[in-house]
């Protein structure tokens, strides 16, 4: 589902990834870790079209088509969909208007009609439900207010109405308690299908035992350098980031 290719990224002349390569299959759930600084986060901007970063060389495909000229709307509108690290606050704009908006626009750029406002009202109902969110959350502005553990509730709200065919998850773990990060994975994993790939990005193996991943790939100095199983991630626990530190230096 995901290629990229020798991905050469700057920003403000700072080179952050050089020369990544990463391969994504359809129906897979790949983990993305690293030591902070080594460009896990960039790489989930880039993918998803985010402004101010150079591609200076390489190629994002997307079940081969590349998108790097596709605008962000665009990109989403084939299926990448973007969970934040840190979700920001939008004074102003209902939560159920926005729900609306992007899931109409979403159905538009399928070819299919647009929700009726008590369609709408189910699936996010039903939604909601699962991922235990107060029903009086829907009623404010989107975000606004919000603990750390409810934004990335909300995060995972818009992913589920959504139904993305890549789903990247940018430190959704950050500033989760252990409740709050067991609703968000289960809401994570009845996702997981044989047509939808997940990219997980995450400091702390702790969070890939909620959400088990098929592969995991390690970050350092802007470039893949190791690939494994699930059992890496354990390893990576254990021993910390210092010798692919070196081996990416």
């Amino acid at each position: 589902m995901l290629e990229i290719r020798n991905l050469v990224v700057d920003i403000e002349d700072k080179r952050i990834l050089n020369g990544l390569d990463l391969t994504v299959n359809t129906g897979e759930v790949a983990a993305i870790m690293g030591p902070n600084g080594s460009g896990k986060s960039t790489l989930s901007y880039v993918i998803a079209g985010k402004e101010d970063y150079t591609v200076v060389d390489g190629e994002i495909l997307l079940d081969g088509e590349s998108i790097l000229e596709l605008e962000p709307f665009e990109r989403a509108a084939k299926g990448v969909f973007l969970a934040f690290q840190y979700p920001l606050e939008i004074p102003g704009v209902g939560t159920m208007t926005f729900l609306k908006a992007a899931l109409n626009a979403q159905r538009k750029a399928r070819g299919e009609a647009e929700l009726t406002t008590p369609d709408l009202m189910r699936r996010v109902k039903a939604a909601a439900t699962k991922l235990a969110i107060d029903p009086e959350m829907l009623k404010r502005p989107l975000n606004v207010g919000f603990s750390g553990g409810e934004k990335k509730r909300m995060e995972i709200l818009q992913m589920a109405l959504l139904e993305p065919s890549l789903c990247i998850l940018d430190e959704t773990d950050s500033g989760l308690d252990i409740d709050a990060l067991k609703i968000v994975a289960d809401g994570v994993n009845a996702l997981r299908a044989p047509d939808r790939s997940s990219l997980v990005i995450t400091h702390y193996q702790r969070l890939l035992d909620y959400i088990v991943p098929d592969t995991v790939h390690v970050m350092a100095n802007g470039r893949v350098v190791r690939s494994g199983g699930k059992e890496l991630a354990i390893e990576l626990e254990a021993n910390g980031y210092a010798d692919y530190r070196q081996q990416a230096a």
